[in-house]
């Protein structure tokens, strides 16, 4: 069922201006008796004229509008300069009212470009469905709209010119909830290391749970890969290493690692790398994003631990790669647990606790209940360190030094982390970066 229409005029050339009445009213007299849903949001896409606050421009519309009683409270006109503006506030105001099914009536060469600026700014969350903008025969004018017959295909060059003026408009957003800021550790040297922990402020995410500064994205969620993209970019630019140049981890919740320079696996999440440049990278949202560097070899890593990983041993599997692909000695090798659930938050079913409880009993509080509350991270450092990595050589600010304050629990502090335990499944990510300096 269609929930919002949208009505795309953005493309009227001027001489049609006159009649922009007359359309709208005919397009919202079919809206009105066609429509599956009483009273669907209407919004109307035009262009505003450079230089224009544009309020005149969307006044003169309103005669147009005032028949259209049912409509009234649900119609609203988005004037910008460009379709990627004003495509990008419409989308904002359907993700204010979760809506995700979308109609949208356009002329009918606005379709394939339109098509492209979706792919780009949302996601299959949201259902589109087409139909062409209808003109009536007996007024001429609107006429020279353009044939109803055939569909333009746009070429390589007609897209890459959309994706330019979508990163610009985003580039020209103003960052939410407060600077970008970046958690550092005291343990890796930074002579020879760029590394951090982000948090959730400093980016242009805009929906509740994923503000500001997501570093996800997927077909689940709402925030499109270009907002990522944006808000990785930023990032780069405060911590100061190269977007082109950097490498995330994909994420199967296991122990595979991936070798930089190698064939690189369908998912891993462990990551290791002696390349200078390459700023390699975890995520986590609960799950622990751990950090790996090597001052004497100068080689570093990255593993995404979650309760499956941990139990399946991707930390040590991270610090095994490093060892047999670059000669590391386990004993060099400098290890920091970042943001994540803590103890005081997390629980498992009674079946999943059994495999911490083997590993360490402090591993798990209540353990007789049906929810056990887990460490995870206890059980990361108790693996390590059976592995040969010296406890002096592990951060987890929880137990060794609080006032470092890296190692947070991320389902405590709403206003810092994003958490999948805390938020549900629209939920945001922050990330643990390293690189080597050149």
């Amino acid at each position: 069922m269609v929930e919002a229409i949208l009505i795309d005029l953005f493309s009227l050339p001027a001489v049609l201006q006159n009649n922009i009445q007359g359309l709208l009213c005919r397009t919202l007299e079919t809206i009105e008796k066609c429509s599956s849903i009483p009273a669907p949001f209407v919004y109307v896409m035009c262009c505003q004229v450079q230089g224009s606050e544009g309020k005149g421009e969307q006044d003169s519309l309103l005669p147009a509008l005032r028949d259209f009683q049912s409509l009234q409270k649900r119609l609203e006109v988005v004037r910008a300069l460009t379709t990627a503006a004003a495509l990008y506030t419409i989308k904002q105001r359907l993700d204010e009212k979760d809506i995700s099914s979308i109609k949208i009536i356009l002329p009918t060469l606005r379709k394939e470009l339109m098509k492209v600026y979706i792919d780009h700014l949302f996601t299959p969350v949201y259902q589109f469905e087409f139909e062409d903008l209808q003109v009536a025969s007996d007024c001429n004018n609107l006429q020279i709209t353009e044939p109803q017959s055939e569909e333009q295909t746009l070429s390589t060059q007609d897209v890459a010119l959309i994706q330019s003026e979508i990163q610009t408009y985003l580039e020209s957003l103003p960052s939410l909830k407060g600077e970008l800021t970046i958690l550092k550790s005291s343990l890796i040297p930074d002579d020879i290391f760029l590394h951090g922990f982000t948090t959730r402020t400093g980016g242009i995410s805009y929906i509740p749970a994923l503000s500001s500064c997501n570093l996800f994205s997927s077909s689940k969620r709402r925030d499109p890969q270009v907002v990522v993209k944006e808000n990785l970019r930023r990032l780069a630019n405060a911590a100061g290493f190269n977007p082109e140049t950097f490498h995330r981890v994909k994420t199967d919740h296991a122990n595979a690692v991936c070798v930089m320079g190698k064939t690189e696996p369908d998912s891993y999440d462990g990551i290791v790398t002696d390349q200078k440049g390459v700023t390699i990278a975890a995520p986590g949202a609960d799950c622990i994003p751990v950090l790996f560097a090597d001052p004497v070899r100068k080689v570093c890593g990255a593993a995404h631990s979650g309760w499956k990983g941990t139990l399946l041993g991707v930390s040590m599997a991270t610090v095994n790669a490093m060892v047999s692909e670059y000669g590391c000695n386990v004993k060099d090798i400098l290890v920091v647990l970042g943001p994540s659930v803590g103890p005081c938050c997390y629980k498992l079913p009674h079946e999943s606790a059994k495999e911490f409880h083997r590993i360490d009993p402090k591993c798990v509080r209540h353990f007789d209940s049906a929810t056990p509350y887990i460490d995870i991270r206890r059980a990361t450092r108790i693996l390590l360190e059976s592995g040969g990595i010296l406890p002096e050589n592990i951060q987890d600010d929880s137990v060794t030094n609080q006032n470092q304050n890296i190692t947070f629990c991320t389902a405590c502090h709403p206003d810092k982390f994003y958490s999948h335990f805390r938020d549900g499944t629209n939920f945001g990510t922050q990330i643990g970066f390293i690189s080597i300096k050149d």
